[in-house]
Formats: C-alpha cells, structure tokens, sequence
C-alpha cells in the first residue's frame, strides 16, 4: 500500500459514520476512530480498558445500553467470553437510541478488531426476536452464580482446545483443574450464603490472570478449569502460583475480616493424540496429588525422566 493509499485510507475511517476499534490483547484501546470515540464517550487521546469503558458509560447512562443491576457481574460474564473466537459478530443498541450490528475479529495473538453498523432502521420486532436469542444463548453459556463459563461451554472450549493443537503441531498449551480447598467445611461453618461470597471471590480473582486466548469456567460445585493455549507446562506453573498467593491474602468475608482460604491446582499440557478424557484425567490426577500432599499448591503431571512432579505410577 502506498503512502497516498494509507493518506486515502486515514481520511476516510476519520469521517466514516462506521465505527473502528482496534484494541490490544490485554484489552486496552490502541485505536479508534472518531465514530466509535464518540459512541462511547471517549476522549481523543484516550486508550482505555474496555472494561474501564463500559463502567464509566454505565454509571452516567451512555454508551451501551446493559441490562444487568450488578455491573460486575455482567463484566466478569463478559470478559470471560470476550475474544475467545476468531470471529463473532452480535447487535447492540445505544442509550441514544442507535442498535449497532458489531462484528469482532481476533488474531492469534489476541488483538481484536472492532467494527460497528448502525442498523437502527431494521425492524424492532426483528432485533427483540434476536436479543431474545442471544439472551437465552448467554443464559445457556454462563455460570448463573458466578457469571463466567459453565461447564458446558468450558468443556467445548475444551474440545476446540484438543482439535486446534491436533490439526497444528505449532501449537500447544495446558489445562489446570483448580478446587477451592476444605469448601464443605466452608459451607457447614459459614453458611452456604458465605460459600457462595467464595466463590465469586475466587471468580473475580481469576479475571486479572486470564488472558484473552485462555478459557476459565466452573465445572461443578467448587471446581473450576482453566485452559492455556500457547504456554508451556512451567509457563502455566508461574501463573497458577501467582494465583494461589493472591487467593491465599484475599478476605472475601467483610463480617469475618481473619477468614481466608486457598486453593490446589492440577496441572497437565496437552499431548499428541489426547482426547477431552485424557487430558482432564491427567489434570485431575495432579490435583488428587496437590490435595493429598497438604493443599494449597500446584502439581503437575508430567512423563517419568522430565520434572519431577507427578508421573503416572503415582496418580491414583
């Protein structure tokens, strides 16, 4: 593309009534045009989160119209979503009264570009008959208490997971079965109200360690994985462990400021020719192997003669 080409280009995504985002993939805005800045209320010189975008539209009523009471519960159901496809596309509507069609498109290393249509003129009856859609679509993806993946949506990510690296042999990763520790015992001290306040804490901890490639969701009771593509085994170990010692300083309990609690983690990387059941059996032996050794730790699971961690003839 020539220099006139990329003049002809800027001058036109400047006065186009389409809207352009470009953000990174820690999710920080590193391009817009003047459309979308100010769709969504945000200075010339800006580049914030997404997130820090739709918090500060929300409390005055602009930008993006979101139905939900509890603001952080629709950001952590959201995030945890958001970028995990190559390709979505989805209708949202405006406090000004404007419905955009967005489509988002994500490379392999988790940039996401944004684009939005005003399609304000479409029928109403046609969008409510789609938002209707997508509503129950979420309803059947998202945890309802904790509002990140369930186990259905996070097993498929699962499978994609396990397909992806099959079909390229340049790409890997690992899978971590993370259990809050003791947490009957919890629920039998503290109420299961107090079990529940665990929970989302833990969920609200894991935002700040999932990156935009990675998939985490709750996969029953106090059980939850977390899936990472493109990382080594001792790559995935550091991260998990930066995690525990968060989990171990938070106090998620306001009227029980000395309670805490931790976690064990099992951790296994994906091998050629692994199947759902292979992988999760390995990363659920490592956790049986961090429970049964004292809890609040990572162990994983890997091949006799490489680390030292949890080889078959140990796993139960």
């Amino acid at each position: 593309m020539t220099g006139s080409h990329l003049k002809a280009l800027a001058a036109l995504q400047s006065k186009t009534p389409v809207l352009i985002a470009l953000y990174d993939q820690h999710d920080r805005l590193r391009f817009a045009n003047p459309a979308f800045r100010a769709a969504y209320h945000v200075g010339p010189e800006e580049s914030p989160t997404w997130e820090e975008i739709m918090r500060r539209n929300h409390v005055v009523g602009q930008g993006t119209v979101l139905k939900t009471e509890d603001i952080d519960a629709w950001i952590a159901s959201t995030t945890h979503r958001r970028g995990k496809v190559p390709f979505r596309a989805m209708e949202t509507d405006l406090h000004d009264g404007r419905w955009l069609w967005m489509t988002e498109t994500v490379d392999q290393d988790g940039w996401m570009l944004c684009i939005a249509v005003d399609v304000t003129t479409i029928h109403a009856g046609e969008r409510e008959l789609r938002q209707d859609r997508d509503f129950a679509l979420r309803a059947a993806q998202v945890d309802e208490l904790t509002s990140v993946p369930n186990r259905r949506y996070t097993m498929g990510r699962l499978t994609e997971f396990i397909a992806n690296c099959a079909e390229n042999p340049h790409m890997w990763g690992c899978v971590a079965i993370i259990d809050i520790d003791y947490f009957k015992a919890i629920n039998d001290r503290h109420g299961h109200q107090r079990g529940d306040e665990v929970l989302l804490d833990f969920a609200r901890q894991m935002q700040e360690f999932v990156r935009r490639s990675d998939c985490f969701g709750r996969i029953g009771g106090e059980e939850f994985m977390l899936i990472l593509p493109d990382t080594t085994i001792s790559e995935g170990n550091r991260i998990l462990d930066r995690l525990l010692e968060r989990v171990r300083s938070s106090r998620p309990l306001e009227n029980i400021p000395e309670f805490f609690y931790t976690c064990s983690v099992g951790l296994a990387e994906y091998r050629d020719g692994d199947s759902v059941t292979d992988l999760y059996a390995r990363a659920d032996q490592a956790l049986y192997l961090a429970k049964r050794d004292g809890r609040d730790q990572v162990r994983r699971y890997t091949l006799p003669g490489s680390d030292p961690e949890v080889h078959p003839d140990q796993a139960p």
